[in-house]
């Protein structure tokens, strides 16, 4: 914990903390006319289409989910309280958008409505939204979360870099196979399945 490691302890998870922190959100999305529908909000990797080193925070639609909850994900690499309610100010405004507008229509309206600023695929608070962030963060008290620094970023573990060596079948089958060289090395060359003759290298 940063910028909140002194502020006083309320809740025990950062799941109670984000629950309390949507139904902090919710007068801010009333003035802009909108309501919050019902969300899960948690800790964890974006992933499916989201799984990259700069994703922060993804929303989930409800069709995603078997019980028809949206669901919303806050990165575990932050750690600031006032920068995830940013973070999740925008996923929110996804919720409402019930995902369908990307980051154009709806989505910026109510976006820019509440204070967002900046490039809409990854907005910031701007000033008299943060004051008002900074206000919430204090009264939730201390998000109860380290945040978690990897070597290669969001995507965690490095990917294994062995060089696949691909070998394929001698008559011309289209029958292709990735293996290493310590293998080709140590036990030779796999047979083919369509032939039963030993593959030769691509």
């Amino acid at each position: 914990m940063t910028a909140t490691a002194t502020a006083e302890l309320r809740f025990s998870t950062r799941e109670e903390w984000l629950v309390a922190a949507v139904e902090a959100l919710r007068p801010l999305f009333a003035e802009v006319g909108e309501e919050i529908p019902a969300v899960r909000v948690s800790v964890g990797w974006p992933g499916g289409r989201g799984r990259k080193n700069s994703v922060i925070g993804q929303a989930w639609a409800k069709e995603a989910a078997a019980d028809g909850v949206a669901q919303v994900f806050i990165s575990p690499v932050l750690d600031d309280a006032s920068r995830v309610l940013d973070v999740l100010a925008h996923e929110i405004v996804h919720v409402v958008d019930e995902n369908k507008s990307g980051h154009k229509g709806r989505f910026a309206r109510i976006a820019k409505g509440i204070g967002l600023e900046g490039k809409m695929t990854a907005t910031v608070a701007g000033e008299a939204l943060k004051a008002r962030l900074d206000e919430i963060a204090a009264d939730l008290g201390a998000y109860p979360h380290a945040a978690l620094a990897s070597m290669d970023g969001a995507d965690g573990p490095k990917k294994q870099t062995t060089r696949m060596l691909k070998v394929e079948c001698a008559n011309g089958s289209g029958y292709i196979v990735r293996t290493t060289r310590k293998w080709l090395d140590e036990v030779g060359f796999p047979l083919c399945p369509c032939h039963r003759e030993e593959m030769l290298p691509a």
